[in-house]
């Protein structure tokens, strides 16, 4: 298994459908930071990414110092750094002040805003991931501001595209189970985004995504995924990856952003995580299986990463998500 589908299988992901839009122009919507509209969204998430799906007509985005990018039928964009922005039905248009604020459309069932001028129409879905912040940083490290794919070219685009519909209008009905779909849908049209931005070659990723999909790095990322309790050492890591250790080192610093040993605590520090969270496994057995000989080597570097002991984070996450659910 490859090193982003490790990662996406193991870390902690919520993902949700908040907003149906449809606007007619003339019409402009600000879209706050992502840390401001988190605690109407996902009140226990440290990090959350906004993205919409363009499903009819045309808009533009505008970003401070920024020239606007022009979206169409089928394009997502990402805001990766959660940056405020506008959407607009063209560049230069004030935002509306009469329409409502998120906090009250979120407080409608269903969760709609509709408004503008009475020309052309345009209708988006607005979706969000909530995840970790060490995920987030890993994972988002090295992308623009922007983010834009469409997913039409996609060969999932359009059964995402139809599937995103089905699950809105089941979601508006009196069947139960509708929002889950929805959520899981986001889930999937997240992923699907990163994927395709991977594979543009007209602009090619940076950081992470750029390392999971160069040859010899994607091949070091992938074994320290695979085997994370292994005791890699970089020559064996090289050798794995069909590089020399300079090379290996030089090229995983430069995409990464470290060497491959600190990466390797990174991720055994998230699989930990994940373990803990999701299960009731002792101690003992996690340090096992995330490389540390003994729970208490195990304990002293997840002190380092997270400051407290593996022990007191787990009874807190899970004190978390207990009172979420309630």
């Amino acid at each position: 298994m490859d090193a982003l589908s490790q990662t996406l299988r193991v870390v902690h992901l919520v993902g949700a459908v908040f907003l149906q839009a449809r606007f007619t122009a003339p019409w402009c919507y600000q879209s706050p930071r992502a840390d401001v509209a988190a605690p109407l969204l996902e009140p226990q998430a440290e990090r959350v990414v906004i993205f919409h799906l363009i499903t009819e007509g045309e808009c533009f985005v505008e970003m401070p110092g920024q020239a606007p990018v022009r979206l169409m039928a089928g394009d997502v964009i990402l805001f990766p750094h959660g940056d405020a922005h506008r959407m607009a039905s063209e560049p230069g248009l004030a935002p509306a002040t009469t329409g409502a604020r998120l906090s009250e459309v979120l407080s409608r069932r269903p969760r709609a805003l509709a408004y503008g001028g009475g020309g052309a129409r345009t209708k988006l879905v607005c979706g969000y991931l909530a995840c970790d912040d060490r995920l987030a940083r890993m994972l988002l490290s090295g992308l623009p501001a922007l983010l834009r794919v469409n997913v039409r070219g996609s060969p999932a685009g359009l059964w995402l595209e139809s599937s995103v519909r089905y699950a809105l209008a089941e979601a508006r009905s009196p069947r139960p189970g509708g929002a889950g779909v929805l959520a899981k849908l986001a889930e999937v049209l997240f992923i699907e985004s990163l994927r395709l931005a991977m594979q543009d070659p007209s602009r090619p990723p940076a950081g992470w995504l750029a390392g999971v999909g160069d040859r010899i790095v994607g091949a070091a990322l992938t074994a320290l995924h695979e085997r994370p309790a292994h005791a890699w050492t970089l020559d064996e890591l090289a050798h794995t990856a069909h590089s020399s250790r300079s090379v290996l080192a030089e090229r995983f610093q430069e995409l990464v952003g470290q060497s491959p040993m600190q990466y390797l605590t990174q991720w055994r520090m998230l699989l930990a995580t994940h373990l803990l969270r999701r299960s009731n496994v002792p101690l003992a057995r996690i340090a096992e299986e995330v490389g540390y000989q003994t729970d208490t080597a195990f304990s002293r570097a997840f002190r380092r990463e997270f400051g407290m002991p593996p022990a007191a984070w787990r009874k807190h996450h899970v004190a978390d998500a207990a009172a979420t659910v309630e």
